[in-house]
This record gives C-alpha cells, sequence and structure tokens, in this order.
C-alpha cells in the first residue's frame, strides 16, 4: 500500500488531464444558443445537494476501477486503448464530462452573456490559452479574418442577434472547416483520437507519480529490504483504491 496516496492524491483516475487542442475544438462557433438559469435553492440545500451528487459521482467511479486490471505502460497502444474505454465508462456511468464536453461546457458557461461575435471569439482564444491548449490549425486568426470581412461589409460590429450577419458569419466558417479539413462526419473520430491522446496522458502522470513514490519509498529505513525496483507495470491499481 505505499504507493497508494500518491498514486491516487491527484485523481487522475477519474478526472482529465490539459491536453493539446484537436480539430473539433477548432471552430467551436456554433454554441450560440443560451439557456435558462435552474430555480435557485436556499444555501444549505444545495450544499447538500452538491455533497451527495460529488460522493455518488466518486463512489460509482471507484466501484468501476476496483473491477479493472489497468497496465500503467503508456508506450503500449493495447493498454492504452484499455484505459480510455475504462475511462470512458467512468465518465458515463458517473455523469462526469469528457475532455471535450468540459471545454464546451466551459465555453458555453463563459459566453452566454457576450453580445457580440468579435469578444466571443476573444474569450475562446482566453479559454484556450487558460487550459494549455494549442492552436496548431490557425484556426483563431482565420475565424478573426472572417469577422473583419463581415463586419467591413455591415459596416458596424457584429452582434450575435444579428441572424443575417451570423448566418454569413457561420457560412465563411463553413469555408475555412473545409480549408483546414475538418469535416462533420468526422468529429466522432476526432473525439475518439483526442479520448486516446488524454488516455496515453493520463498513464504517463501515473507512471511518473508510480517511479517517484517508488524511490522515495527505497529512501525509507523500513523498506531497505524491498526490492531495489517494481516494474510499474506490474502494479495493480486496484490495490491502491
Amino acid at each position: 500500500m505505499a504507493l497508494s496516496s500518491r498514486l491516487f492524491s491527484r485523481s487522475k483516475l477519474i478526472y482529465g488531464c490539459q491536453i493539446l487542442l484537436q480539430k473539433e475544438h477548432a471552430i467551436p462557433v456554433r454554441h450560440f444558443a443560451k439557456e435558462s438559469a435552474p430555480p435557485a435553492l436556499k444555501g444549505d440545500q444545495m450544499l447538500k445537494n452538491i455533497f451527495v451528487e460529488v460522493k455518488n459521482k466518486f463512489e460509482t467511479a471507484i466501484g468501476i476501477l476496483k473491477k479493472e486490471k489497468i497496465t500503467i505502460d503508456p508506450e503500449d497502444p493495447a493498454a492504452v486503448s484499455h484505459y480510455a474505454k475504462v475511462m470512458k465508462t467512468v465518465r458515463e456511468k458517473a455523469s462526469l464530462l469528457s475532455e471535450s464536453q468540459d471545454i464546451l461546457s466551459t465555453i458555453e458557461i463563459e459566453t452566454q452573456d457576450i453580445p457580440d461575435a468579435r469578444t466571443y471569439l476573444l474569450t475562446l482564444k482566453e479559454i484556450r490559452v487558460k487550459k494549455g491548449l494549442t492552436d496548431d490549425l490557425g484556426a483563431e486568426a482565420l475565424m478573426i479574418d472572417a469577422l473583419d470581412k463581415i463586419e467591413k461589409d455591415l459596416k458596424k460590429p457584429l452582434l450575435r442577434n444579428d441572424k443575417k450577419g451570423m448566418d454569413l458569419l457561420l457560412a465563411e466558417f463553413d469555408k475555412i472547416n473545409k480549408k483546414i479539413g475538418i469535416r462533420k462526419e468526422d468529429l466522432p473520430k476526432y473525439e475518439e483520437e483526442l479520448e486516446l491522446k488524454v488516455a496515453k496522458a493520463q498513464l504517463e502522470e501515473l507512471k511518473k507519480d508510480a517511479l517517484e513514490a517508488m524511490e522515495t519509498q527505497k529512501k525509507r529505513e523500513e523498506f531497505k529490504d524491498e526490492p531495489e525496483s517494481v516494474d510499474v507495470k506490474t502494479l495493480d491499481i486496484r490495490n491502491f483504491l
């Protein structure tokens, strides 16, 4: 059990890590709809609901992870694929957001009161930077160029409630999608690629934590008779949950 606190402390088995921006996030510009807020709750009841929800999600996630043998080998495609499937099951059963869903949720929350298209796009860039994501396709610059073109034709700033103007802008975005090779029908494939990248990154972090924990353990007197090193691939995470 010497590794339990290190392996579990960062909750890498439940929560995602920061990742590179994938194609499905390059043009997240169709999320202009606004939803009504849920009815307000009293403070005590709200806290109780949050506690119960978090507790249920946690117990569900741990229950699934205790049943699955996870191999900490980020260089093995089979191990990465299996880990990704396990984490997908955890998210689905515990109602947790995937990486792409989390990003889209953040976008919806932080942009819901923004009236104009330019501030909206600049806010998307801020969100990307805060999350440590990259725009390798150069989509942001292309979107701003498209907005400049539309606003020049309109001779005024483009507001999000301007249906005609927004239709023109979205038509330009469709051209951008085609130019940089983004197709709507390929989004499931991009999502799968994203989840595999996340899974590999999480396994790499788990491996790093395990190696650091074992290195620390070797320096402690009570573990002086333990084997010099243990292959992290042989560790069974279920023993530490």
